[in-house]
């Protein structure tokens, strides 16, 4: 697990560790099982207080993305549509509106982005 911290973002710190642990999720760099590191190690390792961890640990716990066994550790047990919020999707969906207008408005035709699209997941599938 890595995690990079900008202490210039508008995001919490906590915020950003939640963010960025989800995006390793999807990217498979996390997988469900994977023991994520203490929060006391976390913390350690950004150099940041470890009351900010503990609280994106307890984002990610109430989400449903990573459990907690007492004595054993904090698991991953996945990353599902519902843990991704209204306001995420809505987010992306603006993101990939405005992608697709440039997109057109620079000529790529509209057969060509579904090719894109059919590729990425056809390689997604294979990592």
């Amino acid at each position: 697990m890595i995690i990079i911290l900008d202490p210039r973002s508008h995001l919490p710190l906590w915020e950003q560790i939640v963010l960025q642990t989800k995006e390793q999720m999807l990217r498979k760099i996390l997988v469900n099982g994977d023991k994520l590191p203490s929060v006391r190690e976390l913390a350690t390792t950004l150099v940041i207080n470890p009351n900010t961890v503990s609280r994106a640990y307890q984002e990610l716990e109430r989400t449903g993305v990573i459990e907690t066994i007492r004595g054993k550790g904090t698991f991953v047990i996945g990353l599902t549509k519902e843990t991704v919020s209204t306001d995420t999707l809505l987010k992306y969906k603006n993101k990939l509106s405005n992608l697709l207008i440039d997109c057109l408005t620079d000529g790529v035709e509209e057969e060509e982005i579904m090719n894109w699209v059919k590729e990425f997941y056809s390689n997604k599938g294979a990592e």
